[in-house]
């Protein structure tokens, strides 16, 4: 949830960092983009399940299509909407959950993320959202349906060259972690980012298992400068809150870690971390410039 504050116009920027970061990926046409996360990049599905968590209300969606609220916690579009247009595809990633749309609609995009979830399954619990485990359940419901839809062949081939985004992570620590009692007390701060990191890699792998090739794993924004944050940090004036930015800076480079073993190791494997930290701190901190 703490990614809900976030102004859509860092969004937009952030969405050019990811198009910087996928140049890695090779040129072969990308069919489907394909989404797992939270509220960075949920166009929705939170509004079809029983939660508070949700973005269906005004001013959210004043920018996007007329000016209705779609669930994107967002004034406008969110980054996975821009990727697609710019890979030609449509402008705009459609809920899984979103009983408007069918499988031939999602067979270009789909988003399974939900706002408030983490890569820890007692995120979820927090504000009773979708988890992790569960948008991959989706992924594969999916798979089924795309597969009766269009053929095996013609669905694995989508499969295969679909690009992959994943955006998660920022709850785990400042709406798990830091707010409520439970993780805090069973691990220390270092092996809680090694907790999260294992089950990213699980993830990554089972997602390699189930045919993606082109992953694009989404590290953590300065979180210590988001609006929630500051709001709170009253002490410090309203400021950044340093030390979990400096968190965010280390649980990066232990996914970019992870991204480089696993590239290694999984054949055909072409995933890039996509690290959003320096272009939306230098934002934040020269505003003028931009």
């Amino acid at each position: 949830m703490a990614m809900s504050s976030t102004p859509n116009i860092l969004l937009s920027l952030f969405s050019i960092h990811f198009l910087l970061s996928l140049v890695k990926i090779n040129e072969a046409k990308v069919p489907a983009i394909i989404v797992f996360g939270d509220s960075s990049v949920d166009a929705g599905n939170n509004n079809y399940i029983p939660t508070i968590a949700r973005s269906n209300f005004e001013p959210y969606g004043r920018d996007f299509n007329g000016g209705h609220p779609t669930g994107r916690f967002s004034n406008g579009k969110i980054a996975t909407d821009f990727i697609s247009e710019a890979f030609g595809l449509k402008g705009a990633i459609p809920a899984y959950l979103d009983p408007s749309y069918s499988i031939s609609d999602f067979a270009t995009g789909v988003t399974f993320a939900s706002a408030g979830t983490g890569y820890d399954n007692s995120t979820s619990n927090v504000l009773s959202v979708i988890p992790l485990w569960k948008e991959l359940e989706y992924y594969k419901d999916y798979q089924t349906k795309l597969k009766a839809n269009l053929g095996d062949g013609k669905a694995n081939d989508i499969i295969k060259d679909a690009l992959y985004m994943i955006s998660v992570g920022t709850n785990d620590f400042l709406e798990n972690y830091y707010a409520v009692p439970g993780r805090s007390s069973q691990y220390t701060i270092k092996e809680y980012e090694n907790f999260l990191v294992g089950i990213s890699g699980n993830f990554t792998k089972a997602l390699y298992d189930l045919g993606a090739r082109k992953i694009s794993l989404g590290g953590l924004p300065p979180m210590g400068c988001m609006p929630l944050e500051r709001t709170g940090n009253l002490m410090g004036g309203s400021e950044c809150v340093n030390s979990y930015n400096n968190l965010a800076a280390e649980f990066n480079s232990k996914l970019n870690d992870l991204v480089i073993k696993q590239n290694k190791e999984l054949n055909g494997m072409d995933m890039v971390f996509s690290d959003p930290y320096g272009i939306m701190l230098d934002i934040i901190q020269k505003p003028a410039f931009y």
